[in-house]
């Protein structure tokens, strides 16, 4: 009777395990990856990872990875350095810290990443579409789109929520040749630092992508390549009312006394800044950037995620570019996660943002820098 039973418990737990879900590609891997080393169960884990991974993420980048070591921080701010570091931990990516009043850079976590040659933009594309879409009075703020069967949207919604529908509309109003114009103007294909010899200048379509066309081009940045340093200079223009400046990384202790500002050009967007604005900051209020939110700080930031499959560069794509704060704005972000599970995504590039900003209150780093001596006059410079 007892070897009956004990027979009978087997075979209700092996029939349990059968019915309980299979975990997500993201838990499967990180399973796979601590399992034994010998030879039998490698090819088993790699057999299994096969099987449990969606085969659009084979053979992709790794989701974790050892992010800095290949960087020399020598003359970044050691405060930002540290909350970035910390933020990024074991996620493959970069961060690019700058302050938005001179376009110096703070720091840059995963050098190596940074000055690449880019990757798709996804949709922290929306922003500088919006700028396109009001400057060129193709909407206001207050324009109500059809989203859905019966939806609508305005654009602080449509930003707060990253509806794509909204911004393939704007696309397709607007034509290639007006798209092109704003994402050339906010230095989309071009470089974005002074005298950085490994930048690279990302890439900007001269004609509307076969995949999509110019409505996908306005929703996902489809066939964009965008650098985080690229992001980051955008993000500092809107921050400081729509100067862009030269990014600069001082790379001696002269440079770095010796620093003076660079305005590439002034992009004449102040007028319509307070409408995206107003969206970036619902993202991150209760949009898909709320994670980016720090409950004990002054300083709520503003900021707008992004998420999708960037196949010139075979990963998954988290992005988040964001500044804090809208008055008196000392630092902005570019936050971009590289893997190959799910769990790279906007919202978690969005929660490495917010981590940094906790860090650098509790040192207070925004009430250190609110007390700084008054930026240097901007100089010109090509």
């Amino acid at each position: 009777m007892v070897r009956q039973l004990r027979k009978l418990v087997t075979i209700g737990v092996l029939v349990a395990a059968l019915l309980v879900p299979s975990p997500d590609a993201g838990t499967a891997a990180k399973a796979i990856e601590s399992s034994s080393s010998s030879k039998s169960k490698s090819t088993k884990t790699s057999k299994l990872r096969k099987r449990l991974l969606p085969s659009r993420y084979r053979g992709y980048a790794p989701t974790y990875a050892d992010s800095v070591s290949a960087d020399d921080p020598s003359f970044d701010d050691p405060v930002v350095r540290e909350a970035a570091v910390s933020a990024l931990g074991r996620y493959n990516g970069s961060v690019v810290a700058v302050d938005p009043n001179t376009g110096r850079i703070l720091t840059v976590v995963n050098q190596r990443i940074a000055f690449s040659d880019g990757y798709i933009p996804c949709s922290t594309i929306k922003p500088t579409i919006a700028i396109a879409a009001l400057e060129e009075n193709v909407i206001t703020n207050d324009t109500m789109l059809k989203v859905g069967r019966r939806k609508y949207m305005n654009l602080t919604d449509a930003l707060a929520h990253s509806n794509n529908v909204f911004f393939e509309e704007l696309g397709r109003r607007m034509g290639f040749d007006t798209v092109s114009k704003y994402g050339r103007l906010l230095g989309l294909g071009e470089l974005s630092g002074y005298n950085l010899p490994d930048e690279h200048p990302g890439s900007f379509p001269t004609q509307p992508p076969a995949f999509g066309g110019v409505a996908r081009m306005s929703s996902f940045g489809e066939g964009i390549q965008i650098t985080p340093l690229q992001l980051a200079a955008i993000a500092a223009a809107f921050a400081n009312g729509g100067t862009l400046y030269y990014l600069q990384y001082p790379h001696s202790r002269e440079e770095a006394q010796n620093f003076e500002p660079r305005v590439k050009r002034d992009l004449n967007i102040s007028s319509v800044l307070p409408q995206v604005r107003e969206g970036m900051l619902a993202a991150v209020l209760y949009g898909t950037g709320r994670l980016s939110y720090d409950a004990g700080g002054e300083e709520t930031p503003l900021g707008k995620t992004g998420t999708c499959d960037d196949r010139a560069n075979p990963s998954r794509i988290g992005w988040f570019v964001s500044y804090a704060d809208e008055v008196h704005p000392k630092i902005a972000l570019a936050v971009l996660l590289r893997g190959n599970t799910r769990r790279v995504k906007g919202p978690t590039a969005a929660q490495v943002a917010g981590v940094i900003y906790r860090k650098l209150r509790e040192q207070n780093y925004f009430a250190e820098t609110s007390k700084g001596t008054a930026v240097p006059t901007p100089s010109s410079g090509k």
